[in-house]
Parts: C-alpha cells; sequence; structure tokens
C-alpha cells in the first residue's frame, strides 16, 4: 500500500481519484480541474494499491477572516474508501496522518460529516459543533420598484464571465466568518454560472437559488463593501422569505434572526481546535459555498 499526496498537476492520478470519487460521491473533479480552478489548497491523501487508488482523505487550506480576525483552518473532506478495500482502517489511517500533519500549524481543523459516520469522528477525537444560520426578518424585506434587479448572467458571454471570476479573486469582505481564498470553491460551485445574478449599477454579482417560496442568498461578490440594504431590494421574485448562505456583517445583522442549525438531515460539523468553538458563541455560519 503507498501513500501518495498533493498530485492534482498528476492527470494519471487526478484520473484515479475521480474514478473513486464518481463510484463514492456521484461527482467529480475533471471540470474543475480543467477549467484552472484548483490552485493548490486542495490537497488529497491518498492510498494506492496495485495502481488502484482505495482510500482517499483531502485537507483543504482555508483562509479566513473571522470577525476582523485572521484565521488558517484545515478542513477535511472527499472521505472516501473503496467498497472492497472498507474496514480495514484506511481512512482512520489517512484521517491521522491529516491531523499529525496539520494539526498545531494552523488554528484549527474541521469538517461536516455524513450522518452515518458521526461515532467514526467521535472516535478521532473530533467535538461536534453548531452553527447559527440567518433568515431575514419579514418586515426588512422592503420591496423596491426603483431599484434595478439582479439579471441572471449569460453563460455564454465571455465577458461577463469574466467580470465574475475576476470579481471572485478580488472580492472584499462582505459577511463575518469570510473565505479569503474563495476562489477555488466558489467556482466549484458557479462556474457553470447557472446561478449567477448580476446587477450592473452596483457591479454586484450574487449567487441566488429558490427552493418553493423561499430564496437561498448564497453568496455576494463584489469588489467594494455593500450593505445588505444595497442588496435586498434588487432580489426579484415571488419569495416570501430569504435565508442567507453565510453570516451578515454586524451592521447588518439587525435585518436577520439567527436560528441554531446542527446541520438538519445533510451534515454535522465536527472540528478540533480551540478557535473553532468561537463559532458558536459568534453565532457563525461557515459560507455555504465553503463547503469541501
Amino acid at each position: 500500500m503507498e501513500l501518495i499526496c498533493d498530485y492534482m498537476k498528476d492527470g494519471d492520478l487526478c484520473r484515479k481519484l475521480n474514478h473513486l470519487t464518481r463510484k463514492t460521491f456521484g461527482f467529480d473533479f475533471e471540470g474543475w480541474v480543467a477549467g484552472g480552478y484548483c490552485e493548490g489548497d486542495y490537497i488529497p491523501y491518498s492510498f494506492l494499491e496495485n495502481g488502484r487508488m482505495v482510500s482517499n482523505v483531502s485537507a483543504n487550506r482555508m483562509h479566513f477572516m473571522q470577525k476582523g480576525v485572521k484565521r488558517d483552518y484545515i478542513q477535511i473532506g472527499t472521505v472516501m474508501t473503496d467498497q472492497a478495500y472498507r474496514r480495514q482502517g484506511l481512512a482512520r489511517e489517512l484521517m491521522e496522518h491529516v491531523i499529525r500533519r496539520y494539526e498545531g500549524r494552523c488554528d484549527g481543523i474541521y469538517l461536516f460529516a455524513d450522518l452515518g459516520a458521526l461515532d467514526f469522528y467521535r472516535g478521532m477525537g473530533f467535538a461536534e459543533g453548531v452553527q447559527y444560520r440567518y433568515r431575514l426578518k419579514p418586515e426588512a424585506w422592503v420591496r423596491d420598484a426603483s431599484a434595478r434587479p439582479f439579471l441572471p448572467v449569460d453563460s455564454k458571454d465571455g465577458q461577463i464571465r469574466q467580470r465574475y471570476t475576476d470579481a471572485v479573486r478580488k472580492s472584499v469582505v462582505n459577511s463575518a466568518l469570510e473565505q479569503v481564498n474563495k476562489f477555488g470553491l466558489q467556482m466549484f460551485y458557479t462556474a457553470d454560472l447557472s446561478n449567477v445574478y448580476y446587477a450592473d449599477d452596483i457591479d454586484c454579482f450574487a449567487v441566488l437559488e429558490n427552493e418553493g417560496d423561499r430564496c437561498f442568498l448564497q453568496s455576494i461578490v463584489c469588489k467594494k463593501y455593500l450593505s445588505m440594504k444595497d442588496i435586498l431590494p434588487r432580489i426579484r421574485g415571488e419569495q416570501s422569505g430569504l435565508l442567507l448562505g453565510f453570516t451578515p456583517c454586524g451592521e447588518d445583522c439587525g435585518l436577520f434572526e439567527a436560528e441554531l442549525f446542527d446541520g438538519g438531515d445533510d451534515y454535522r460539523l465536527f472540528y478540533r481546535g480551540k478557535a473553532l468553538e468561537d463559532m458558536e458563541k459568534e453565532k457563525l455560519y461557515f459560507p455555504q459555498l465553503s463547503h469541501a
């Protein structure tokens, strides 16, 4: 069994990682790598046997501004083992290797665990945490027909695509917990531009999804800070509510209701490191588009 790591520039090894990822989760990294969005912050640690990739744990370097304080975290993701090699302790061995590699060299390690793997992460010494999610107060959503709306972008328009990718790279801090090195993960989720909207008069992009009668504002991308009071009147539609995929900045918090969120039916947050204990006390939410 051979341990390999940090090989995203190796086409053959990437294909093996993609194969295992497709089998396990139903997606792969092929388009993300080919598009030039993988820039070295995603670091896989994998076991090979006879040229076959059989297990993987990936470390993601995450640089945040956390209420004005710089934090360097490691987010663990893509934890998987080929079905024929499970129950041999391979994922545990890789996890222990990653923890030894990064613990003490960053402000904390965290991950979003599948509900079926909670005991595994508890056994690895991770603490279970919660976050706070933000919902717009009904009275705070003031409609303004005079405000120019966010409009969907044309994915075939090369200029608007370039404007968006440039804005992602240079975006200012627009939330209380903002990923600074967001380019790779933001583009993993939005490279097809299907949920990307633009308001040209304020030169601002928004990643929006409609969930029934509710709007989900996942991300704001712009080169100068904008208050939510500048953003909200530009969101059109018949939605009766709005949910944020990030933590609003202090001056905007009064517009929103904070609700305790444990991940629901999707995941549970696990962490190691004192700095991450502040997540619950500070009522923070890891940006939706920062999940690895």
